[in-house]
């Protein structure tokens, strides 16, 4: 048996649109929040789905989606290769009006002040041309506390390749954080 799902947690329902031997099905659960999962799981049970029997498994959050492009998420700073940071402020260079003199771009979801850089550089093949450098993070992480910010973003160049660079600055956030819950004690 052959089963594809895909799955959407909304603001009000959670979507879960199943494939099962050709066959499609779809089922609508309650979204739970703060603990949006749950409603994914709901709705994998009212699919009677057994998650070992699953092939392909896709998950998308409007929650998520409306929350950036409402702006009503929590303050956020994001850690990028070196010499990137702009990149969210630059975008793509084309316009979807080329002859509209008054298109302006949105501004990015993450203030170029709490865009910040790590060394660290991946080909675009994923190998590793200049290794990750961490020395620089709690001084980082420092400023971030000042900043007010309450949620990191990792996005370095072709992660998508490899996300080894990406892991161990999450793993050495996670080792930060602990460390300083551990001296407010």
């Amino acid at each position: 048996m052959t089963v594809r799902v895909a799955t959407d947690v909304g603001g009000t329902f959670t979507d879960l649109v199943y494939v099962v031997d050709g066959q499609v099905k779809a089922v609508k659960s309650d979204t739970t929040p703060p603990h949006f999962e749950q409603g994914v799981i709901h709705a994998t049970e009212k699919a009677q789905l057994t998650l070992s029997d699953v092939d392909f498994f896709a998950h998308g959050s409007t929650v998520v989606i409306n929350a950036i492009t409402e702006r009503k998420g929590v303050k956020t700073g994001l850690i990028t290769t070196q010499g990137f940071r702009d990149v969210l402020e630059i975008a793509r260079g084309n316009t979807p009006d080329i002859f509209n003199n008054s298109y302006s771009k949105p501004s990015p979801f993450v203030e170029r002040h709490l865009r910040l850089e790590l060394p660290e550089r991946l080909n675009y093949l994923g190998e590793v041309v200049k290794p990750l450098d961490l020395s620089g993070l709690p001084s980082i992480l420092t400023y971030f506390r000042e900043q007010g910010v309450q949620a990191i973003g990792i996005c370095f160049l072709h992660a998508y390749l490899n996300s080894t660079h990406e892991q161990a600055t999450v793993e050495a956030i996670k080792g930060s954080s602990q460390k300083t819950e551990n001296k407010a004690r």
